[in-house]
């Protein structure tokens, strides 16, 4: 595995300082984060900015996990599946070794999932087959509080879909504040996973709060082994919630910092190998 980290915390900076942050923090990789509202937008993206980018990524040593570009797939008009569709293009354009993951959540709600999974099932289908085109992969983020929200309920969008080109994101982070245990999820999911996120949490939904990983007493140790024996050899990737965002005197620095330690020291006291850059303490 190899350790990453979501720009999700810095979605505001230019992509310029985000990589920086990451580089120096010594992550592997990073997810980039798309919005009409941000200074990286795949639909504001011709070809001149993503040879930048990619010049960019290889100036500070990182490589793109994914993008993430979420879009409310229940309301999903021809805009809307466009943005995914050029976050696919993009995807294809930045690739290293292979396009990264376009990654998206389904929304909808948890009592409205019998009538909105099918829905999601055609919306995610159509773009499965938009990735094929490109090799890519889009990939589904379960969320707690929407329609795909519990493990059995992703397993069944993803077989009814059932394609190569649409997986998971596997947040866990949303099995866990509704009290499930990762061995019941993660061998459900692993399987299914091309990109994870990760970070801290406390209390139950509804009246749970997401944290920097560290914070609380998620075991991050037995996670990384469990994940390392389903197979799992892809990014670990530290995601800082806007939960987090939202304290004063935030700091993207800082929490990269510790959560860097406490993915870092997990892995060593659980033995498994988890790949990042050396970074001096001076």
């Amino acid at each position: 595995m190899k350790l990453a980290f979501s720009a999700w915390a810095v979605r505001e900076w230019p992509v310029e300082r985000q990589m920086r942050l990451v580089n120096s923090t010594g992550y592997l990789g990073i997810c980039l984060v798309s919005g009409a509202e941000f200074p990286f937008d795949v639909m504001r993206t011709d070809r001149a900015e993503r040879r930048r980018l990619r010049r960019l990524l290889d100036e500070a040593g990182l490589a793109v996990t994914a993008i993430a570009s979420h879009v409310n797939l229940l309301e999903a008009d021809a805009a809307r599946l466009n943005r995914l569709r050029a976050a696919l293009d993009v995807a294809a354009d930045l690739a290293d070794d292979g396009p990264p993951p376009v990654i998206t959540m389904g929304y909808g709600s948890p009592d409205g999932y019998a009538v909105q999974r099918q829905a999601m099932a055609e919306r995610f289908d159509e773009l499965a087959r938009h990735a094929s085109k490109t090799g890519g992969i889009v990939a589904l983020e379960p969320h707690v509080g929407q329609a795909m929200d519990l493990p059995e309920r992703v397993v069944w969008l993803l077989e009814a879909v059932n394609s190569a080109h649409f997986r998971l994101n596997l947040d866990n982070s949303h099995f866990e504040v509704m009290g499930r245990d990762l061995d019941d999820y993660l061998p459900k999911l692993v399987p299914w996973a091309v990109h994870t996120d990760l970070k801290d949490q406390r209390g139950r939904y509804p009246d749970h709060e997401f944290l920097v990983p560290g914070e609380g007493d998620f075991d991050y140790a037995r996670y990384l082994r469990t994940m390392h024996a389903l197979g799992y050899t892809g990014y670990v990737t530290v995601e800082i919630s806007v939960m987090v965002q939202r304290r004063p005197g935030y700091d993207p620095g800082d929490v990269a910092t510790r959560s860097f330690r406490t993915l870092t020291a997990a892995a060593v006291a659980a033995g498994v190998p988890l790949e990042c850059r050396t970074v001096s303490s001076t």
